[in-house]
């Protein structure tokens, strides 16, 4: 099933033109992380999918009462406001103590209720903010460099979460990553974006297209060992679209 379709999706400001003809679409149980690089318009078509911007043209279709979890690049907290991790987590509805910390533990972040959000480390912040994008099950989790500034092993558990929770809950899952190597052994599909969609596919095939190199270089190769490794026994038939679809700019 199809959570989000955009057709033609185009996104301007100022007249600068954002995003052009993004045809997408993600459904439910399907990883899938949108690379680029800076500038290209990544957290914009985010922003779009999730209803956060208004499009400038074209689409954008989602399944009725779409249940959204979203986990953005960092929260704004002032320093000054008295924020503990358990009111976060009841905005903007309340949720009672036991949901709460069942939403924690369930991220490895149990016994962060009553700690004021702005004493929260790095790590342990990001999983406060996983844990609120997914205290109402959502059917579409969508993170938006989620892992910034977390080290490999930081960043190496937190996938895990999500990988646990996509299975939990069959939702589909949307995001943006700048570590290749995560993004590889991570996702379903690829999607590469710079303005507009170069290419997308599995990860393996979408590495073969001009327009993959053309942005990351091939000497990237090695870092998709531990992908072949994971993916070397699994069914051919596991992915639907098993080769790379280039698209012109």
């Amino acid at each position: 099933m199809k959570l989000i379709e955009t057709r033609r999706l185009g996104y301007a400001v100022n007249g600068e033109e954002i995003l052009t003809n993004i045809d997408f679409a993600i459904r439910e149980g399907e990883i899938v992380t949108i690379v680029g690089p800076n500038g290209s318009g990544k957290t914009s078509l985010l922003r779009a999918l999730i209803g956060a911007i208004e499009p400038t043209s074209g689409q954008v279709t989602r399944e009725k009462n779409l249940r959204i979890g979203y986990v953005p690049q960092k929260l704004g907290v002032d320093q000054t406001l008295p924020l503990t991790v358990g009111r976060l987590l009841s905005l903007p509805t309340r949720k009672s103590r036991d949901h709460v910390n069942k939403a924690l533990t369930s991220v490895g972040a149990d016994g962060l209720q009553r700690r004021q959000v702005v004493e929260l480390s790095g790590g342990q912040l990001q999983r406060v903010l996983l844990a609120r994008a997914l205290i109402n099950r959502p059917q579409l989790l969508v993170l938006d460099e989620a892992t910034q500034g977390l080290d490999q092993e930081g960043q190496s558990a937190f996938f895990r979460i999500i990988a646990k929770k996509r299975e939990e809950l069959n939702c589909g899952v949307v995001m943006v990553s700048h570590d290749l190597h995560i993004v590889m052994s991570a996702s379903d599909r690829v999607v590469c974006l710079n303005r507009h969609i170069c290419c997308q596919g599995t990860p393996e095939a979408v590495t073969s297209e001009q327009q993959w190199q053309d942005l990351f270089g091939v000497a990237n190769e090695g870092m998709f060992a531990l992908y072949r490794h994971k993916h070397q026994q699994d069914s051919p038939d596991q992915y639907q679209n098993p080769t790379a679809v280039a698209h012109n700019a």
